[in-house]
Protein backbone atom coordinates (compact mmCIF):
# COMPACT_ATOMS: atom_id res chain seq x y z
CA UNK A 1 0.00 0.00 0.00
CA UNK A 2 2.89 2.78 0.82
CA UNK A 3 3.88 2.40 -2.76
CA UNK A 4 0.61 2.84 -4.47
CA UNK A 5 1.06 6.40 -4.29
CA UNK A 6 4.73 6.63 -6.02
CA UNK A 7 2.88 4.03 -8.57
CA UNK A 8 0.25 6.13 -9.40
CA UNK A 9 2.65 8.77 -10.64
CA UNK A 10 3.73 6.84 -13.08
CA UNK A 11 0.88 5.53 -14.30
CA UNK A 12 -0.60 9.33 -14.46
CA UNK A 13 2.67 9.96 -16.50
CA UNK A 14 2.71 7.38 -18.78
CA UNK A 15 -0.88 6.03 -19.71
CA UNK A 16 -0.93 7.93 -23.39
CA UNK A 17 1.34 4.95 -23.83
CA UNK A 18 0.80 2.00 -21.56
CA UNK A 19 -2.19 0.22 -20.07
CA UNK A 20 -1.95 -0.56 -16.40
CA UNK A 21 -2.84 -3.26 -13.82
CA UNK A 22 -2.77 -3.74 -10.47
CA UNK A 23 -3.43 -8.10 -9.34
CA UNK A 24 -3.87 -8.09 -5.80
CA UNK A 25 -2.82 -11.13 -4.34
CA UNK A 26 -2.59 -12.75 -1.21
CA UNK A 27 -2.05 -10.49 1.78
CA UNK A 28 1.73 -10.18 2.88
CA UNK A 29 1.52 -9.26 5.87
CA UNK A 30 -2.21 -10.65 6.99
CA UNK A 31 -3.08 -9.44 10.90
CA UNK A 32 -3.12 -13.32 12.08
CA UNK A 33 0.11 -13.95 10.72
CA UNK A 34 3.57 -12.04 10.21
CA UNK A 35 2.44 -8.61 11.07
CA UNK A 36 3.99 -5.35 9.70
CA UNK A 37 3.88 -2.59 12.04
CA UNK A 38 3.22 0.01 9.62
CA UNK A 39 0.47 -1.35 7.60
CA UNK A 40 -2.14 1.07 7.45
CA UNK A 41 -4.71 -1.75 7.83
CA UNK A 42 -5.41 -5.00 9.50
CA UNK A 43 -6.23 -7.42 7.47
CA UNK A 44 -6.40 -11.42 8.05
CA UNK A 45 -5.46 -13.80 6.08
CA UNK A 46 -8.24 -14.49 3.71
CA UNK A 47 -10.03 -17.28 3.63
CA UNK A 48 -12.16 -16.82 1.02
CA UNK A 49 -12.58 -14.85 -2.64
CA UNK A 50 -15.07 -12.60 -1.01
CA UNK A 51 -12.29 -11.76 1.93
CA UNK A 52 -9.91 -11.15 -0.68
CA UNK A 53 -12.24 -8.72 -2.95
CA UNK A 54 -12.51 -6.95 0.26
CA UNK A 55 -8.96 -6.47 0.83
CA UNK A 56 -8.71 -5.45 -2.73
CA UNK A 57 -11.41 -2.48 -2.53
CA UNK A 58 -9.30 -1.20 0.33
CA UNK A 59 -6.65 -1.41 -2.04
CA UNK A 60 -8.75 1.00 -4.75
CA UNK A 61 -10.09 3.22 -2.58
CA UNK A 62 -6.09 4.14 -2.03
CA UNK A 63 -5.77 4.81 -5.77
CA UNK A 64 -8.99 5.63 -7.07
CA UNK A 65 -9.63 4.66 -11.00
CA UNK A 66 -7.01 2.27 -11.00
CA UNK A 67 -7.40 -1.38 -13.09
CA UNK A 68 -7.52 -3.95 -10.16
CA UNK A 69 -8.00 -7.43 -10.48
CA UNK A 70 -7.82 -9.45 -8.05
CA UNK A 71 -5.89 -13.33 -8.10
CA UNK A 72 -7.65 -16.68 -7.63
CA UNK A 73 -7.37 -18.23 -4.33
CA UNK A 74 -4.68 -20.84 -5.24
CA UNK A 75 -2.64 -18.04 -6.42
CA UNK A 76 -2.17 -18.87 -9.68
CA UNK A 77 -1.03 -15.30 -11.07
CA UNK A 78 1.22 -14.74 -8.13
CA UNK A 79 2.70 -18.19 -8.64
CA UNK A 80 3.04 -17.66 -12.31
CA UNK A 81 4.58 -14.29 -11.58
CA UNK A 82 6.74 -15.56 -8.95
CA UNK A 83 5.22 -12.00 -7.34
CA UNK A 84 5.22 -12.66 -3.78
CA UNK A 85 5.11 -9.93 -2.23
CA UNK A 86 4.71 -7.48 -4.86
CA UNK A 87 6.72 -7.22 -8.17
CA UNK A 88 6.47 -5.38 -11.64
CA UNK A 89 5.97 -6.37 -15.04
CA UNK A 90 5.89 -5.05 -18.27
CA UNK A 91 3.70 -7.25 -20.87
CA UNK A 92 4.15 -6.34 -24.26
CA UNK A 93 2.30 -8.65 -27.36
CA UNK A 94 1.90 -11.12 -24.99
CA UNK A 95 5.66 -11.10 -23.89
CA UNK A 96 7.00 -9.88 -20.56
CA UNK A 97 9.66 -7.75 -21.97
CA UNK A 98 10.50 -6.23 -18.00
CA UNK A 99 10.50 -8.20 -14.73
CA UNK A 100 11.10 -6.29 -11.86
CA UNK A 101 12.52 -8.09 -8.87
CA UNK A 102 11.12 -8.94 -6.22
CA UNK A 103 9.72 -7.02 -3.24
CA UNK A 104 10.08 -5.37 -1.42
CA UNK A 105 14.01 -4.83 -1.59
CA UNK A 106 13.65 -5.89 -5.45
CA UNK A 107 10.73 -3.50 -5.71
CA UNK A 108 11.86 -0.72 -8.13
CA UNK A 109 9.92 2.31 -9.50
CA UNK A 110 12.51 3.71 -10.79
CA UNK A 111 13.60 1.00 -13.50
CA UNK A 112 9.84 0.93 -14.54
CA UNK A 113 10.07 4.77 -14.87
CA UNK A 114 13.04 4.40 -16.83
CA UNK A 115 11.83 1.46 -19.14
CA UNK A 116 8.96 3.22 -19.84
CA UNK A 117 10.95 6.53 -20.82
CA UNK A 118 12.82 4.34 -23.66
CA UNK A 119 9.66 3.17 -25.01
CA UNK A 120 8.72 6.57 -25.23
CA UNK A 121 11.77 7.87 -27.21
CA UNK A 122 11.80 4.80 -29.04
CA UNK A 123 7.57 5.62 -30.05
CA UNK A 124 9.14 9.22 -30.68
CA UNK A 125 12.05 8.31 -32.78
CA UNK A 126 9.81 5.56 -35.12
CA UNK A 127 7.61 8.40 -36.16
CA UNK A 128 9.70 11.14 -37.31
CA UNK A 129 10.30 11.01 -40.63
CA UNK A 130 13.70 12.07 -42.61
CA UNK A 131 13.70 13.04 -46.51
CA UNK A 132 16.94 13.26 -48.38
CA UNK A 133 16.86 15.34 -50.86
Amino acid sequence: MTRLAAFQRVVRQYEDIADFLVVYIEEAHPSDGWVSTDAPYQIPKHRCLEERLGAARLMLAEVPGSNVVVDTMDNSSNAAYGAYFERLYIVRDERVVYQGGRGPEGYRISELRHWLEQYRVGLLDSQTTVLHV
